[in-house]
């Protein structure tokens, strides 16, 4: 049983790294962004009101989406293990996810920061060829990330539970990498 959390920015690998670990360990990717658009695909209540932001251009406010985590936490493949991928992302929401798991009788075993040096992002992110992703956007999103993710490295690090991994290697290397830190 594996419960993690994954944290890096933009471009180091998170998605890949959490669904290949998801497989390997039988337990589920839980990515906040698919949560969001599979409950606003199926109107579920939570995503109605998440619809309704977003139709604004406003955030989803973070006990909306601390909701719609419960909410798949609570489903029944997630019971095993699971790897949390693009939540938290502050200080706030890390906060209110060991709220969470506390009323749910859970914990994370730690959490993962992928970490990849600046240049190496925008040369990933800029292979991707998405028309959002010119070097001034990326460059732009990195510092958002770095403002916001710094304080939440600093509180995991702090609590013993942040396991840092160069994400400046090979897609196996950094998958061997995580495989031994769930072994421990």
């Amino acid at each position: 049983m594996a419960r993690l959390i994954f944290l890096g920015p933009p471009g180091a690998g998170k998605g890949t790294q959490a669904s290949l670990l998801a497989q390997h360990c039988e337990i589920p990717h839980i990515s906040t962004g698919e949560i969001l658009r599979a409950a606003v695909a199926h109107r579920t209540e939570l995503g109605v009101k998440a619809q309704g932001y977003m139709d604004r251009g406003e955030l989803v406010p973070d006990q909306l989406i601390v909701d719609l985590v419960h909410e798949r936490l609570l489903q029944p493949d997630a019971a095993s293990g699971w790897i949390l991928d693009g939540f938290p992302r502050t200080v706030s929401q890390a906060k209110f996810l060991d709220e969470l798991l506390e009323s749910i009788g859970q914990s994370y075993d730690c959490v993962i920061n992928l970490d990849v040096p600046d240049e190496t992002l925008v040369k990933r992110l800029l292979s991707r060829g998405r028309a959002d992703d010119n070097e001034d956007v990326i460059l732009n999103r990195l510092h958002v990330y770095r403002e916001q993710t710094a304080p939440l490295i600093d509180f995991y690090s702090d609590r013993q539970q942040l396991r840092s991994i160069d994400g400046n290697q090979t897609v196996d290397q950094v998958t061997a990498a995580l495989k031994q830190i769930i072994q421990a």
